[in-house]
């Protein structure tokens, strides 16, 4: 199964180190370069060395996008992860577009993309017994990641 992936769930899962649940659940995730310089891996920052160590193992690997001029459409409502990650899963027809902005979904899902993000991750992790502990990862989202979930979306998950 592959997967292309925007800046956010790579780094939010890799922040609190658990960026391998993307490798149980995905044979590739491909990223644009948009995304890698999105990811400032050559920055001491929280995560990167996952994120290095996924390149270097093979299961994330970069791949150029030939469409500049979808990525610049999309560049009108998204940021240039985003549109290049919309634009390489054009090219690609991945099995999942890994997004978690609302803006970027909708566009994706009206573009006919299957759409998962870090928290879906997280319940086909636990759904599969990858993760016990949801909650605690859910709790390191939001503290460690300052990644937002809405009481009723984390009661909804929880259950």
């Amino acid at each position: 199964m592959q997967a292309v992936s925007n800046t956010s769930p790579l780094l939010n899962l890799a922040i609190i180190e658990q960026l391998d649940l993307l490798a149980s659940q995905f044979d590739t995730v491909w990223i644009p370069p948009a995304v890698l310089e999105e990811l400032r891996i050559d920055e001491a920052l929280p995560g990167v060395n996952a994120i290095q160590k996924s390149l270097q193992s093979g299961w994330l690997k970069t791949r150029e996008v030939r469409n500049k001029q979808l990525v610049q459409l999309l560049e009108r409502e998204l940021d240039r992860g985003e549109a290049a990650a919309i634009a390489l899963a054009a090219e690609i027809k991945p099995d999942y577009l890994l997004l978690d902005e609302r803006d970027a979904r909708r566009i994706a899902k009206a573009m006919q993309f299957s759409v998962t993000g870090v928290l879906g991750v997280l319940i086909k992790a636990r759904q599969r017994g990858k993760v016990d502990d949801v909650e605690r990862l859910l709790n390191a989202l939001e503290k460690d990641a300052g990644f937002y979930i809405t009481q009723q979306l984390r009661a909804q998950i929880l259950r």
